[in-house]
């Protein structure tokens, strides 16, 4: 091809498109992380503010310079403070899916498979049931599946049971006269662990309007967690599943079970 300078290229390694392509999907992860919440317009104000830095020191503008040159020095901390969160998440998704790799191998080794899904359908069998009867009386419900428990998080925010976990025991907790039924239930190692609990909400722009507190909880404490979580609405008795801060809308029971055995 005539008129084209391949000396652009000399001196370019192996080395130099594993980095373009690292870049890309640590680039690519973060977007996700962010897309449709207020941390995208704080981003785009970032890049311009360093963009116009840029600008303003390659035309030797002196004075705009060292001022912008103070808040770059301290932008770093800055930053941090800003994005906990997403940093928070972008940590716990790579570690959430290390530990999950490993857990498999080592089970694999210690336990047969035949036995393993033995054990979680006979402890999800209350859980499906009670989500199934709770969706045909339109009763709403969150039930939260966490690999672990943050006692103090937990206690503090809702009401410690540590109880096995049964059909009737939840639907007792969300019935509307009890007084455990607002709120979350968190389930831990298929135990129940604790009622009425707070979570906290997310704060993604680009969620359904239909969308209630319940849903709501869901996705934000499945963005700032490992957790999965299961929601029954009041309205229209709908099962939902949420995880990694995205919904499942209007699932079956069997639906329902099927995610359920790949989580837990």
């Amino acid at each position: 091809m005539e008129g084209f300078d391949y000396s652009l290229f000399r001196g370019f390694r192996l080395l130099d498109v594993i980095d373009i392509i690292l870049v890309a999907i640590i680039i690519y992860y973060v977007y996700s992380l962010i897309r449709g919440t207020i941390a995208v317009n704080i981003l785009i104000g970032v890049a311009l503010f360093y963009g116009i830095y840029i600008i303003v020191k390659q035309m030797h503008m002196r004075l705009l310079t060292e001022i912008f040159g103070g808040f770059i020095s301290v932008g770093s901390i800055a930053l941090i403070v800003v994005f906990q969160q997403e940093i928070r998440r972008f940590l716990l998704h790579i570690g959430k899916n290390i530990s999950m790799k490993r857990k498999k191998i080592l089970w694999s080794f210690l336990v047969s498979k035949r036995t393993v899904a033995k054990d979680n359908s006979e402890h999800m069998r209350p859980i499906i049931e009670a989500c199934r009867s709770m969706s045909k009386s339109r009763t709403g419900a969150l039930l939260v599946f966490s690999k672990y428990f943050d006692e103090e998080y937990y206690q503090s925010s809702g009401e410690y049971i540590d109880a096995h976990i049964s059909k009737r025991l939840i639907e007792s907790i969300f019935n509307k006269n009890s007084p455990l039924h607002d709120g979350a239930v968190v389930v831990v190692d298929f135990k129940i662990m604790s009622a009425s609990c707070i979570l906290p909400l997310s704060d993604s722009e680009d969620l359904p309007l239909q969308f209630g507190l319940r849903h709501r909880a869901a996705i934000g404490v499945t963005e700032v967690s490992d957790a999965v979580a299961v929601i029954v609405s009041e309205e229209t008795g709908e099962i939902s599943f949420a995880k990694d801060g995205n919904v499942n809308m209007n699932i079956t029971h069997e639906e329902l079970a099927e995610l359920l055995k790949e989580e837990l």
